[in-house]
């Protein structure tokens, strides 16, 4: 049997002519694949082809998007920071400022509304409005009644406001002294008075209308009071009657004014705003911080007056006042005023026994007024008795008060904290101190420059009221533990921003300016509460375009 013999395919033979055309391998089995069967058309293929490019495509797309994204949120970031760090510029630059001397404050436009100085400061050029950084230094602007009136580039004094932390000190001087303090605040009560008392007091006795331990111990869940110092005014929620109506008002964002997009300021709960003066709430009017530098103009501690070596104390009192002034000083301090009826001649130097010891102390260097001394002089037969150089007269005491006040203190430490500011504070404040009839407090009001700039020098001391006779000696001395001419705490929100808009930044500092430079006492990031001001408000260069 003859076997057919296999031919490859380059030996068949076709006819011509026919259209036959031929086929790869791959294409054969390609065609299989996709069909089952050869012959088949191929434009599955191509769909395919189209839905993975399509696959890959929105891939692409979305990689890109979401890089993107990252880019812009990076930007963000940075710009955020950027903007944190302008805030903290400002912050600086006002350490440095409260670093200098009055004087050279005074020169320089003062701390307390100071546009030059404190508004729209460049700390980053560039020709893109979008990257121009700037800072400004916002405080509220207060009218005398205590109505918040817009802002103004400077600081706040926090020596205008209630120092809850030594609010107890008023107790010693004024019978409830501290409670009457208290209820000058518009909306309080005695019982919210009372009860924040108690809550800084250390004892666990509840006051007339407050409340202690046993009333906390009721709560669901129970707490129990502080018994001591505050460490932020946000802790008044915890006490009893406090509401945040009443401590924070209808400022939201806490920028010193009711705006458009927060609630009206006559519809708190709870609390009659009528008139508009809880707008921010009892936190305008509270601080923790007040404090003032019980120091000489040149920073040498003062003479004082209340040490018991009387050499030293003649010594010190000599190159200070001179003679004539430490010789009636020491005099009263080693026999105390005479209350006889021997006529007095002018104070005079004269050899003191000096070491001969004290005998009282005084309680106020007011004292030291009007009175009159009984001395022997060494190698005098007879005592001398001599009227006081610092007579009781309003315009005369001018002569000698501020020499007084620069240079003596009954108080050792270097630092006074918690008086108030008579020539800021609100008359809220203000109409609280015991012993503040109405008459005095409307001379002060009318009388006043808020701005220490615009001030005349013998007004740098509490004494001026008495000076100008709005008050008398003894209203002077019953007033004199609870005010003071100026603090050296200040308060400012510290605005980050560009000239082009885009993210800000918002910070609430409390500085220290006892100490040179001022140190930070307190820092608060008020960024989340948005700018707060608008940025021509602030400050921006006229040609800036707003992105």
């Amino acid at each position: 049997m003859k076997l057919p013999v296999r031919k490859t395919l380059s030996q068949c033979s076709f006819p011509k002519g026919k259209g036959f055309r031929f086929l790869s391998t791959g294409q054969l089995w390609g065609s299989w694949f996709v069909s089952g069967r050869p012959g088949r058309s191929a434009g599955m293929v191509l769909i395919l082809v189209l839905v993975v490019v399509a696959l890959l495509s929105l891939a692409a797309l979305s990689f890109s998007q979401w890089m993107l994204a990252e880019r812009e949120a990076a930007d963000l970031a940075v710009r955020q920071s950027q903007a944190q760090a302008l805030a903290d510029s400002g912050i600086e630059m006002a350490r440095l400022f409260l670093a200098l001397e009055s004087v050279d404050q005074n020169q320089a436009g003062g701390w307390y509304e100071n546009p030059e100085y404190f508004r729209a400061r460049l700390v980053r050029d560039d020709t893109d409005p979008r990257y121009r950084g700037r800072v400004s230094v916002v405080a509220p602007a207060v009218d005398d009644m205590g109505f918040r009136q817009g802002i103004r580039f400077g600081l706040e004094d926090e020596s205008t406001k209630l120092n809850l932390n030594t609010l107890l000190l008023a107790d010693e001087y004024a019978e409830n002294g501290a409670r009457q303090i208290l209820m000058a605040l518009p909306g309080m009560t005695e019982e919210i008075a009372d009860a924040i008392l108690d809550w800084i007091d250390p004892d666990n006795e509840p006051r007339q209308y407050g409340a202690e331990a046993d009333y906390y111990a009721m709560l669901d869940p129970p707490y129990l009071p502080k018994n001591g110092p505050l460490e932020s005014i946000e802790e008044l929620l915890l006490v009893r009657g406090v509401t945040p109506a009443l401590l924070f008002g209808a400022d939201a964002n806490r920028n010193g004014m009711v705006d458009p997009d927060e609630p009206p300021a006559d519809s708190l709960e709870g609390v009659d705003n009528t008139d508009g003066v809880m707008d921010s709430g009892w936190s305008a009017y509270l601080t923790l911080y007040s404090m003032e530098l019980n120091l000489r103009p040149d920073g040498r501690p003062k003479v004082y007056l209340n040490q018991d070596n009387m050499e030293q104390l003649y010594k010190e009192l000599e190159e200070a006042l001179g003679p004539t002034y430490a010789t009636f000083i020491v005099a009263y301090r080693q026999n105390g005023p005479y209350t006889g009826s021997r006529a007095g001649q002018p104070a005079t130097a004269g050899p003191l026994d000096l070491s001969r010891p004290p005998r009282v102390k005084l309680s106020q260097v007011l004292d030291l007024i009007g009175v009159r001394v009984q001395v022997s002089f060494q190698g005098d037969d007879r005592p001398t008795v001599l009227e006081s150089p610092f007579p009781d007269a309003p315009v005369v005491s001018e002569a000698y008060m501020k020499l007084l006040m620069d240079n003596t203190t009954v108080n050792p430490s270097p630092l006074i904290p918690g008086r108030i500011n008579i020539n800021q504070a609100p008359r809220i404040v203000l109409a609280g101190i015991p012993g503040m009839r109405p008459e005095i407090l409307e001379e002060i009001l009318t009388r006043r420059q808020k701005n220490p700039v615009d001030r005349p020098e013998n007004r740098q001391y509490e004494t001026w009221i008495y000076t100008e006779g709005i008050v008398s000696l003894a209203e002077m001395k019953a007033l004199m533990p609870f005010i003071t001419g100026g603090g050296h705490v200040f308060r400012g929100q510290f605005v980050g921003y560009f000239d082009g808009g885009g993210p800000s930044a918002r910070i609430e500092a409390i500085l220290d300016a006892t100490v040179r430079p001022a140190r930070v006492l307190f820092w608060r990031n008020l960024s989340h509460l948005g700018r707060g001001y608008p940025l021509e408000l602030l400050g921006i260069e006229l040609e800036a375009k707003l992105w």
